[in-house]
């Protein structure tokens, strides 16, 4: 029996499970994964990025140093002292913390699903951004909440739109949120960042209503261009905003390692339900190449490997895009997102952009509900620049055969 085969057991999974067997994103996602296409879908650093020679004098001077206390439970002190690196980084960034206000995490993702298991019961009533990055609508639905959309404009989270939304859901008795994710740095999927007087209000409505701001920064030290604004946890003086990063933006995915900040009292929970989890000797390694302006270089070097990539593929879309493409123009980050001429369906029309030699992923795969079917995320970070030409060459191919194939109908 083969992988994909049934052994006659389906009927034991949870109806969770049951659910997304039949989504079509996953389908999708299959026939992108496995395409012998550019990759314009993933989100993936590229692997020339890696510090591959930093972390092997990392974790050379890290044994020497440390010897077995680097692989036994707990780690040694370097294990020790990231929380102390990930409190030094964040103060450079304008939050003032202190390593209690700090929990590990496997990763970004691992960060958010600590959230879910400490804040969320099934019922709940959660607000996203429309659209929002995938894995967080699955985590959300896995826990059972209700899932509702915020609109967006060309400058993030529309804040007075949530403003008018949240008024009419108090006046009219529905629901509120418990919980509002945002991911306000170069945003997944759209690339844009929310300015800071939309982060201000957002921590305004959110101490009115009386909700928690899940704040995801996966991208926020990737920036090409312009001022960083302010994180939205150091704006927060009412200890609202949870906020999750990642080093895998940063070093590498492989590293799996990833923090929350939060309130001390917030973190003590965290510690409770997801204690022992990260791996000791991960974050040893991690904190031993941090030393010396290690990492921070490193990241200036990636910036500079991404701006390129970014250029690349706005000039290739200004060049190759037939009329009625829009698309975003990111100051930083990992993605584009394109608008397709009216009556394009983005998703009908992957399977022929892969025969053509390009996948993406099509903007529905990011909304809770009905949205997004003439939009695509495209990301600019997996690809060396000669493969995003040939990739927007093969993808504006594809578009213009489906306008005309639409044109025809009409």
């Amino acid at each position: 029996m083969n992988g994909s085969e049934s052994n006659g057991l389906d009927h034991l999974f949870s109806e969770t499970v049951r659910e997304t067997m039949n989504a079509s994103v996953y389908g999708a996602w299959r026939s992108i994964r496995d395409a012998e296409a550019v990759p314009l879908s993933f989100g993936f650093p590229y692997p020339e990025s890696f510090p591959n020679e930093e972390l092997v004098s990392a974790a050379e001077s890290l044994f020497e140093y440390e010897g077995d206390r680097a692989l036994q439970y707990g780690g040694g002190e370097y294990a020790d002292a990231l929380p102390e690196v990930i409190v030094e980084r964040a103060r450079d960034r304008g939050m003032d913390c202190t390593t209690s206000q700090i929990h590990l995490t496997n990763g970004a993702t691992n960060a958010i699903d600590t959230a879910c298991q400490t804040f969320l019961d099934p019922g709940d009533t959660v607000f996203v951004e429309a659209p929002t990055f995938m894995g967080a609508l699955r985590l959300f639905r896995n826990y059972g909440v209700d899932i509702e959309g915020c609109e967006m404009d060309a400058h993030g989270l529309d804040v007075e739109a949530l403003a008018d939304e949240l008024e009419a859901r108090e006046a009219a008795g529905a629901a509120l949120p418990k919980l509002l994710y945002t991911i306000p740095n170069f945003h997944n999927p759209t690339g844009v960042t929310l300015p800071e007087d939309r982060r201000e209000r957002l921590l305004e409505l959110a101490e009115t209503y009386d909700f928690l701001v899940l704040e995801d920064d996966p991208y926020g030290q990737l920036r090409y261009d312009g001022a960083e604004p302010p994180p939205i946890r150091a704006l927060d003086g009412s200890g609202r905003t949870i906020r999750a990063n990642t080093f895998s933006k940063t070093v590498a995915p492989g590293v799996r390692t990833g923090w929350i900040v939060a309130e001390e009292s917030f973190v003590e929970q965290f510690d409770r339900i997801n204690a022992g989890g990260e791996p000791s000797y991960t974050r040893g390694l991690i904190a031993r190449y941090a030393e010396d302006g290690r990492l921070d270089r490193a990241i200036e070097e990636l910036c500079v490997g991404y701006r390129e990539r970014r250029d690349r593929m706005l000039e290739s879309l200004a060049e190759r895009m037939p009329p009625g493409t829009t698309w975003s123009e990111p100051d930083g980050g990992f993605f584009v997102w394109l608008e397709f001429p009216e009556g394009i369906d983005a998703e009908e029309m992957l399977p022929d952009a892969i025969d053509e030699g390009v996948t993406y992923l099509p903007g529905s795969f990011f909304y809770a509900d009905e949205g997004g079917t003439r939009n695509a995320r495209l990301s600019f970070s997996h690809v060396s620049p000669a493969g995003i030409d040939e990739g927007i060459a093969a993808l504006a191919t594809t578009v213009r055969a489906e306008a005309s194939a639409v044109e025809a109908d009409d």
